[in-house]
């Protein structure tokens, strides 16, 4: 995939530095912030082709940053990543832009597979 620009959003220090392991292994760069406002003030510094959101984060949640993005940046494709993949915050998740819903714990694969498939989609003319 080379050189497609990530930020991973997320308050677990372990899934920030497994998804930075896998992502950049397949080529990623890969920026990590720990929260909502972190994410927005690294979108207003930079461009990424690919995000990486939690949904169950303290203080402003990934739901929050998810209607930012789309509001300010809505080209950019999300991935939502979340531990409590209830019916409810999947469909939340996709009501709000969400390209991919992935599920935690997920395998290295997997979520290769997700981001994969999210920008082959935003390849197609």
């Amino acid at each position: 995939m080379g050189n497609v620009k990530a930020l991973v959003v997320d308050d677990d220090q372990i899934v920030l530095d497994s998804c930075r392991r896998v992502l950049e292994a397949d080529g990623f760069e890969v920026y990590l912030v720990p929260g909502a406002d972190k994410a927005l003030e690294a979108l207003e510094n930079n461009t990424y082709e690919l995000l990486l959101i939690d949904v169950k984060m303290p203080g402003r949640d990934g739901m929050y940053l998810m209607r930012k993005v789309k509001a300010q940046w809505p080209q950019v494709p999300i991935v939502v990543m979340s531990g409590y993949p209830t019916p409810e915050t999947i469909a939340d998740g996709f009501k709000l832009g969400a390209e991919m819903f992935i599920a935690k714990p997920f395998t290295p694969d997997e979520l290769l597979e997700a981001v994969h498939q999210v920008l082959l989609k935003g390849e197609k003319p």
